[in-house]
């Protein structure tokens, strides 16, 4: 096995994005353990500082690690080095499907290094996808999973944190999305996030006293993600 962060250069139309796998910690230590599936998560505003390594993308793949998945993280166009340039969410959901495809095909991986007898990579396909995004990121895979609902792909879930509702045309979500807001949020209001919500009676967890950034309440998010899966089990 490589270690639990393996970086990745994933081909995509415009050229390539710069990424992240990251593994559940029992995949090293359980030759057994059975994946769950895998994740992609998306980070925030490009030109206003977003990269894959942001703190709440962090939390957010490590939160999912631990329930058992496999996450790729990804820097949006422009960013690190991945091509292309800033698209308005556009061009970035098609980066983002195609590196969906590429996490989801056996073949991707061939060569990536420590995977060469990993037994589990003839799974990958039949493995159940969720999309994870903050902020700008949020966006970028509601606007994903709107489009693999079109072609009938099944997404497992979809997880969006400080969603942009009063930023861009955030789209209609399925019921079973995990929607966290941070009450104090300065960059996108809270009421503008229960508005978008409540035409679609969608629930919304607010973690109260936290900012946009969730600064000091990362923790909560982590909290939030597990319990959603594991409900009562789930013992912080």
């Amino acid at each position: 096995m490589p270690s639990r962060s393996l970086a990745v250069q994933i081909p995509v139309t415009i050229g390539s994005l710069e990424g992240c796998l990251d593994f559940p910690e029992s995949l090293f230590k359980d030759s057994n353990f059975l994946i769950r599936g895998l994740a992609l998560v998306a980070h925030p505003h490009p030109l206003m500082g977003g990269t894959m390594d942001n703190k709440v993308t962090q939390t957010m793949a490590k939160a999912l690690n631990q329930l058992g998945y496999i996450t790729l993280r990804t820097n949006f166009r422009g960013v690190g080095s991945s091509s292309g340039s800033f698209d308005d969410g556009i061009g970035e959901t098609n980066d983002l499907y195609e590196a969906a495809d590429w996490l989801q095909r056996e073949s991707s991986w061939s060569g990536l290094p420590g995977l060469e007898t990993a037994s589990w990579l003839s799974q990958l396909s039949y493995l159940p996808l969720v999309l994870g995004g903050f902020s700008f990121g949020s966006y970028v895979v509601s606007r994903l999973m709107q489009r693999c609902q079109e072609e009938n792909k099944v997404i497992e879930r979809l997880i969006l944190i400080g969603t942009a509702a009063s930023k861009w045309d955030v789209p209609q979500v399925p019921k079973n999305s995990l929607i966290i807001h941070g009450e104090l949020d300065e960059t996108i209001l809270l009421s503008n996030v229960l508005g978008w919500a409540r035409d679609q009676e969608l629930s919304v967890t607010v973690i109260p006293g936290a900012d946009h950034f969730f600064h000091r309440k990362l923790h909560c998010i982590r909290d939030i993600i597990l319990r959603a899966w594991l409900g009562q089990a789930y013992d912080s």
